[in-house]
């Protein structure tokens, strides 16, 4: 009788893994996608700016470019 037991709570333990392994990948999805979000509207507002960028302004905007590119 115990035997029987300790494989239920076997299976409940692996079921719980599964779900929170479910959760972990699809919260990794998301801040991947809220991450090329950011990078998309600092890109935007770079690209929106009338004035000259500064370099270090420019050169965000060149490597912003060919993350959204590469994707």
């Amino acid at each position: 009788m115990a035997a029987k037991g300790k494989k239920k709570k076997n299976v409940e333990v692996a079921e719980t893994m599964s779900k929170f392994q479910t959760m972990w990948e699809i919260k990794q999805q998301d801040l991947a996608k809220m991450d090329r979000l950011t990078k998309m509207r600092l890109l935007e507002s770079l690209l929106a700016k009338k004035e000259p960028l500064d370099d270090y302004e420019e050169a965000l905007k060149k490597k912003l470019i060919i993350e959204c590119l590469s994707n």
